[in-house]
């Protein structure tokens, strides 16, 4: 079975809406563990979406000969 590309901005906000919905509190408790497990497999796409970007900066700043030393952090 061929895996689907990850588009990124759609799982973090179908993320963002099953987070809303369980801190509602009005689900069942399967309804809120539906939710939960859906969560952490979109949470583990998100990751890995992230890293794959952070690889392609990564070999485009290296392709350019300029190799970047510090980490990789969005709070700078």
């Amino acid at each position: 079975m061929a895996k689907k590309k990850i588009n990124f901005e759609q799982s973090l906000s179908e993320l963002e809406t099953l987070v809303e919905e369980m801190e509602q509190g009005d689900l069942s408790l399967e309804d809120a563990l539906k939710h939960f497990e859906k969560g952490i497999g979109l949470t583990t796409e998100c990751q890995q979406a992230l890293q794959n970007a952070e690889l392609k900066v990564q070999e485009l700043v290296e392709k350019n000969g300029k190799i970047l030393e510090k980490d990789f952090d969005l709070n700078d």
